[in-house]
């Protein structure tokens, strides 16, 4: 997968536990690779990883956005767009081998991709107040 894949389907593991209680995540994990189907060990590990390396810093990533949203607390985000800007946000924040404009650019795609006909301006103007 190119990393533009491996985003799209760390997006789509985190969008997909978020309905799910903590100790089925393992679970969920396991039902996502399931479907995706013929998959390498690499890629598998890299998405595994991005996902809990998101998960131990959520409340962090959370208050950041939080803190940069205007009005707008995580609590009252749609679940499209949280997912989107806690990935970007990581990206932003914890890994230095991602851009800053890259993370931005490819969660604003994404947010075309899935979210609402606002969520591409909605999470470019939280992203533009993080960075």
């Amino acid at each position: 997968m190119n990393r533009r894949e491996l985003r799209e389907n760390t997006f789509q593991i985190l969008f997909r536990v978020q309905f799910h209680d903590e100790n089925e995540y393992e679970e969920q994990m396991n039902l996502f690779f399931e479907d995706l189907g013929d998959i390498s060990v690499e890629d598998r590990e890299y998405i595994t990883n991005r996902f809990k390396n998101i998960s131990e810093k959520i409340d962090e990533i959370d208050a950041k956005i939080d803190s940069c949203s205007m009005g707008w607390k995580t609590s009252r985000i749609n679940n499209v767009d949280l997912t989107l800007l806690r990935l970007a946000v990581y990206e932003m924040l914890y890994d230095e081998d991602i851009p800053t404009a890259v993370a931005m650019n490819e969660c604003i795609e994404l947010a075309k991709k899935f979210g609402t006909d606002n969520s591409p301006s909605f999470v470019n103007g939280v992203l533009s107040n993080i960075h």
